[in-house]
């Protein structure tokens, strides 16, 4: 079983940063892809950002060029660092990992930390 932990959300100003972290626990497969989605009230859950274990990155075109997304493999971690934030970036943050092993996927999700950008 794996557990994933979020921190690091807040309330905010506009144009102000955070930096949103996750921890992993638990046995991951050793090749994963890590990511953070968010949903807004009223709308469906999207992808932010994903990072594979070897350090390919895609965006949201939305957030492309304000947010960056990093992991630290050792520690089971994934950060992503919020800048220029907007009101429209206001949700609740979700860490993903996922694999697929022998064709088998396997996908966790933490209980998300909320980010709320308001002036």
């Amino acid at each position: 079983q794996v557990q994933l932990v979020e921190s690091g959300g807040g309330l905010v100003q506009p144009v102000a940063s955070l930096r949103l972290s996750c921890a992993a626990s638990g046995s991951l497969f050793s090749y994963n892809t890590m990511g953070w989605y968010r949903q807004a009230p009223g709308k469906q859950r999207e992808l932010v950002a994903g990072i594979t274990t070897d350090g390919t990155t895609t965006y949201a075109d939305s957030v492309k060029g304000r947010f960056t997304i990093s992991r630290d493999n050792a520690k089971s971690t994934v950060f992503l660092q919020l800048n220029g934030l907007k009101p429209e970036d206001t949700a609740v943050y979700y860490c993903n990992v996922w694999w697929r092993w022998l064709g088998v996927p396997s996908e966790y999700w933490g209980r998300g930390t909320q980010v709320t950008v308001s002036s």
